[in-house]
C-alpha cells in the first residue's frame, strides 16, 4: 500500500471518528474498509495499472466522506472533501479529477460511464454478492430509521431489498459477474423465501386478529346469554326455596292441629278443663292461618293459555311461559316460535318479560311467606303464654276436681294425705 493510500485511510478514519454521527450504522468506516477490500479484490484479479489502482483505492476511501455534512447528495460533498485533502497532499490534478469522477460514479441512480467507474460501483455494492449481506442490510434499515429517513417493517424491507436486487442493481465488471453474481442470486432467493414466510406469518396474524375480533364481537352476545341463563336459574332456585318453606309450614301446622284434635279437644267434655279452651283456640287459629297462607303462597295462577297472530306480530306475547300457549294448537305454536326465532330482539324481550314476571311471582310468594312465618311465630308465643296463664290462675279446687276423676292414689297426692312410696305403687 502506497504512502498516500495509508495517509488517506488515516484521514478518513479520524474524520469519521470526530465528525460522523453514531446513527450511521451502515455508512461508516466499516463500510469504507469493505469497499476498499472489494476494490483490491477486483484489482488483484484484473489487468489494472498502478495509477488506476491508486485512483480506485483513493476513491473507495473517500467516496462516503460527504456523510459528515449531509445525506442527500453526499457524493458532491465527498468530492469537495477529497479535492481539499488530495490538494493538501500535493496529488496530481489528473488523479484528483479521476478520483472525483469515480466518487460520482457511486451514485446509485446513475449508470457508470468509465471502466474505473464500473469497478468502484461494483465494489460499493459488493455486499449484495457477499455472505454478510443480511447483516449489512439490517444495519442500513436501522440507520434509515434512526435518522428519520424512513421506517420499514420486516415485510416492507424484504420487498424493498427484493426490488433493488432484482430490478435496480446490476454488476458491471467481469470479475463481479463471475464471482459475486451467484451469491447475489442466492441472497435474492433467501429474500424471496423470507418474504413468503413473512407473508404466511402475517396471514396467520391476520386470521388470529380476525378471530379475536369475532370473539370480541361475540363476547357481548355470550355475556347476554349468560346473564339470562344465570338470572333465570337463580329465580327458579328462589322459587323452589319458597315452595319448600311453605311445605315445611304446612307439615308443621298439620301436625300441631292433629295433636290438638286428638289430645286437647277430648278434654273439653270435662267442665274442669274449660281453662284450656282459649289457649287452644289461639294455637288452632294461628296454625290454620299459617296453613291457609302457605297454600295461597304456593297456589298457581290460572292463565288464558291462548294468543293471536297479532299478539305474535306485535311482540306482545311471551312464548317462554307455558301459561301463554297451553291451549294453542301445535301448528300455531310452531309458527309462533319460528316467528320468535327470526328476531333476536324478540327473543331477548321474551326472556326479559319472563324474568320480570318470575320476579313478581317471587315477590308475592316471599311477602306471603314472611307474613305466614310472623303469624306462626306470634301464634306460638301467644299460645304458650296463654297456656301458662291459664294454668297459673286456675283455682286449686277446680284442678282438684279434675284429678278426682282419675285415681284415688292421685287424689291422695293432691290432698297431701300421708302415704309411703310403697303405698303408692301397691
Amino acid at each position: 500500500m502506497s504512502h498516500i493510500i495509508t495517509k488517506t485511510e488515516n484521514f478518513v478514519f479520524n474524520l469519521f471518528k470526530e465528525n460522523l454521527p453514531n446513527t450511521f450504522l451502515y455508512h461508516n468506516f466499516t463500510h469504507t474498509k469493505r469497499v476498499l477490500r472489494s476494490v483490491n479484490e477486483i484489482i488483484e484479479n484484473s489487468d489494472i495499472n498502478a495509477e488506476d489502482s491508486e485512483i480506485l483505492q483513493l476513491s473507495a476511501l473517500l467516496h462516503d466522506t460527504g456523510y459528515i455534512k449531509l445525506r442527500e447528495h453526499h457524493e458532491e460533498e465527498s468530492v469537495k472533501i477529497a479535492t481539499t485533502f488530495l490538494e493538501d497532499q500535493h496529488v496530481d490534478r489528473h488523479i484528483i479529477d479521476a478520483v472525483n469522477e469515480c466518487i460520482m460514479a457511486t451514485k446509485f441512480s446513475d449508470s457508470p460511464k468509465s471502466e474505473l467507474g464500473k469497478i468502484i460501483r461494483d465494489a460499493d455494492s459488493s455486499h449484495f454478492g457477499k455472505d454478510y449481506f443480511d447483516e449489512a442490510s439490517e444495519f442500513l434499515r436501522k440507520e434509515l430509521e434512526l435518522q428519520d429517513v424512513k421506517t420499514y417493517n420486516t415485510s416492507e424491507w424484504l420487498a424493498e431489498n427484493i426490488k433493488v436486487l432484482s430490478q435496480k442493481h446490476q454488476y458491471y465488471t467481469d470479475y463481479a459477474l463471475r464471482n459475486w453474481q451467484e451469491q447475489k442470486e442466492t441472497n435474492l432467493a433467501g429474500l424471496i423465501q423470507s418474504k413468503r414466510k413473512e407473508k404466511k406469518r402475517l396471514k396467520k396474524e391476520q386470521m388470529k386478529a380476525q378471530l379475536k375480533a369475532k370473539a370480541k364481537d361475540a363476547s357481548p352476545e355470550r355475556a347476554i346469554q349468560s346473564f339470562y341463563r344465570t338470572t333465570l336459574r337463580n329465580h327458579m332456585k328462589l322459587s323452589d326455596i319458597a315452595d319448600t318453606k311453605a311445605n315445611i309450614l304446612l307439615s308443621v301446622n298439620a301436625i300441631i292441629i292433629s295433636l290438638m284434635l286428638s289430645t286437647l279437644f277430648s278434654k273439653f267434655d270435662n267442665p274442669a278443663n274449660q281453662f284450656l279452651i282459649v289457649p287452644t283456640i289461639i294455637l288452632m287459629l294461628s296454625s290454620i292461618t299459617s296453613m291457609i297462607l302457605s297454600i295461597i303462597a304456593t297456589r298457581p295462577n290460572i292463565t288464558s293459555g291462548e294468543f293471536t297472530k297479532e299478539d305474535v306480530e306485535n311482540q306482545k306475547v311471551n312464548l317462554t311461559f307455558f301459561g301463554n300457549f297451553h291451549k294453542m294448537k301445535l301448528e300455531d305454536f310452531e309458527w309462533a316460535i319460528n316467528e320468535l326465532l327470526k328476531d333476536k330482539n324478540y327473543v331477548y324481550n321474551s326472556l326479559t318479560k319472563d324474568l320480570y314476571f318470575l320476579g313478581k311471582v317471587l315477590d308475592r310468594k316471599y311477602r306471603i311467606l314472611r307474613v305466614t312465618y310472623t303469624i306462626f311465630m306470634v301464634g306460638m308465643i301467644i299460645s304458650v303464654i296463654a297456656f301458662a296463664v291459664s294454668f297459673k290462675f286456675t283455682p286449686n279446687a277446680d284442678f282438684e276436681e279434675v284429678i278426682k276423676s282419675s285415681d284415688d292414689k292421685a287424689i291422695n297426692i293432691i290432698k297431701l294425705e300421708p302415704f309411703t312410696l310403697e303405698d303408692y305403687f301397691i
